[in-house]
């Protein structure tokens, strides 16, 4: 499927999906950074979470969002989930005419960032078996001890709008303790539903612990891509944000308005 006309691509607006609300700290920053780009954010909360679909049933959810975000128009869309990004980014690079920019975990940066020489990665189960994932130790952290710890029911939390409280700190001690104990100082927060926890994990780990997330990279990324391809809306533009979503619109939208507001 190709975009939709427009007046012209400048104005189009750019499209961001994750698995459910925890791209919005992704759209935060794009919009932080983008002020004259529309943005256009889709939360899959109907299918949400993908940490334990297939392969091939992200694809398919990826698709479908993506050739939704072609028939309004959409520019460039950036995948803001990093198990959708493992899964399907390089099949939709493949199959679609547009750019699409992916998470990718902040490991370059962590190993940069560590005087003890230990990083640990709170992240799904599934972005940390994602082959991506494993080419990116390999790449970037033989000089370091890399901790992964998959965090279970942490985003359901987040996708409730639940980002503190007993039960939430009960998790993330759980998750938590163990790095900073094995002496992490910098902890990758790589989920995109994570930043929203980033005060009770910062809590939690205490002082000297460095907290890492990709959101303000992807949208830089997004920035030089938009330019390179001609894309840029006008700078003296000012683009808006809308939401949309494919679970019940009355329990997942003020989840995103409360969300979404925190972020501004």
């Amino acid at each position: 499927m190709s975009p939709a006309p427009s007046a012209g691509p400048g104005a189009d607006p750019i499209g961001v999906f994750d698995s459910g609300v925890g791209g919005l700290s992704v759209l935060r920053e794009l919009r932080r950074q983008l002020p004259a780009e529309s943005l256009r954010y889709f939360a899959d909360s109907g299918h949400c979470p993908y940490g334990g679909k297939t392969q091939a049933q992200i694809q398919a959810r990826a698709c479908e969002i993506t050739e939704r975000f072609l028939q309004r128009g959409a520019k460039l869309i950036v995948v803001a989930c990093n198990t959708a990004t493992i899964a399907a980014v390089e099949h939709l690079r493949a199959t679609y005419p547009v750019p699409f920019i992916g998470m990718e975990p902040a490991v370059k940066p962590a190993v940069a960032a560590t005087r003890s020489g230990v990083v640990g990665v709170l992240a799904t189960g599934a972005a940390l078996a994602g082959q991506k994932f494993h080419t990116l130790i390999q790449q970037h952290a033989s000089s370091v001890r890399m901790i992964t710890q998959p965090c279970p029911g942490l985003v359901e939390h987040v996708e409730r709008g639940e980002i503190d409280g007993d039960e939430v700190r009960a998790l993330l001690r759980r998750y938590v303790n163990p790095l900073i104990a094995a002496g992490a100082d910098v902890l990758v927060l790589g989920c995109t539903h994570y930043p929203f926890l980033r005060e009770a994990i910062a809590e939690i780990a205490g002082e000297g612990v460095q907290l890492i997330d990709t959101g303000a990279a992807v949208a830089r990324q997004t920035a030089r891509v938009l330019e390179r391809e001609g894309l840029q809306n006008a700078p003296a533009a000012v683009g808006d944000v809308s939401f949309e979503t494919s679970g019940d619109a009355a329990l997942v939208m003020p989840v995103i308005g409360r969300l979404w507001n925190l972020s501004a």
